[in-house]
């Protein structure tokens, strides 16, 4: 069986770009459209919409290509949409030359996404951003209903980038 190759990835963002502008500051140029999204965010339907220091929303709607065999969304497609969010808060509150990784992610679904759900939006908070390590916590809520579908939490350590602008982590360890 052959897999058709997706889109193209869009390019990592440089690493100069990534030493000389903070978290926050990414985030808005990516809400403005100066800088391109992720390509996960293409393929599964969602796109940012609000950012403020400490605090994200993403919003999207799934695609059935993206539903399980119960005619609902899967539930990795909500992971991954608070995921998103949930890291963006905890990039926003990062100085430049600072990455994050997610070392955990802990999600609880509430109630199921279909086709009669419409539009969510994907709202996350930091708890605590240390030196070391970052927490926030999210919630997915139906924007039609107002319901509460999915909400979880994530820790991630918080490195320094490396020469080529990715975390240490990427590149096999992390630095003390």
């Amino acid at each position: 069986m052959s897999v058709a190759p997706g889109p193209a990835a869009a390019p990592c963002l440089d690493a100069g770009l990534l030493r000389r502008h903070g978290g926050l500051e990414l985030l808005r140029m990516l809400l403005e459209g100066t800088l391109p999204m992720a390509p996960i965010a293409a393929t599964l339907g969602f796109r940012l919409v609000e950012v403020e220091r400490g605090r994200v929303a993403f919003e999207g709607v799934p695609s059935p290509a993206v539903y399980n065999l119960h005619g609902t969304a899967h539930g990795g497609w909500a992971a991954t949409l608070l995921d998103s969010a949930m890291g963006c808060a905890v990039l926003s509150v990062l100085p430049p030359g600072v990455g994050h990784t997610t070392t955990e992610l802990s999600i609880r679904y509430v109630r199921a996404i279909g086709e009669t759900t419409g539009p969510v939006r994907a709202e996350a908070t930091i708890l605590h951003a240390g030196r070391r390590l970052a927490t926030a916590e999210g919630r997915l809520v139906g924007l039609a209903c107002g319901r509460l579908h999915a909400h979880g939490q994530t820790s991630c350590l918080v490195l320094p980038l490396g020469e080529e602008g990715t975390s240490a982590a990427s590149q096999g360890g992390s630095r003390p």
